[in-house]
């Protein structure tokens, strides 16, 4: 599988660190990875942002691992966070765990189902 990052001249510089477009060349498989919740397995809810925003990112690194990927396999994050104001440690959490891996990303501020879940994240993933 190859991925290839594409920007187009006539369009705006990502704001950070993720794809414009993301092209796909020889996949087989495609993961779509529902939003993915804060709760721990207990049930607990962390309260920190950075506490639920690491919580939801080991749950997506358990559905790739359920289907035999990990994370260099997403094409496509969408995040929805609950407050703008969690904007850049977001930002920084997500950069952290995806590392120089760079796909197509989207991040939308929204009434969350459950208002004390901070975030919720869903990825697209290919092999």
């Amino acid at each position: 599988m190859e991925l290839i990052a594409h920007a187009a001249e006539t369009a705006p510089r990502p704001v950070g660190n993720y794809a414009q477009a993301l092209e796909v060349r020889g996949a087989s498989r495609f993961l779509f990875v529902s939003g993915q919740i804060p709760l721990r397995l207990d049930g607990v809810l962390p309260t920190s942002f950075s506490d639920q925003a690491r919580q939801v990112w080991a749950h997506v690194r358990a559905q790739l691992q359920a289907a035999g990927m990990d994370i260099a396999n997403i094409v496509r994050v969408t995040t929805y966070l609950s407050d703008r104001m969690h904007a850049r440690e977001n930002r920084e959490i997500r950069e952290e765990v995806l590392g120089g891996h760079t796909p197509a990303l989207t991040v939308v501020i929204a009434d969350i189902f459950d208002p004390a879940w901070l975030l919720e994240i869903e990825v697209v993933a290919a092999a």
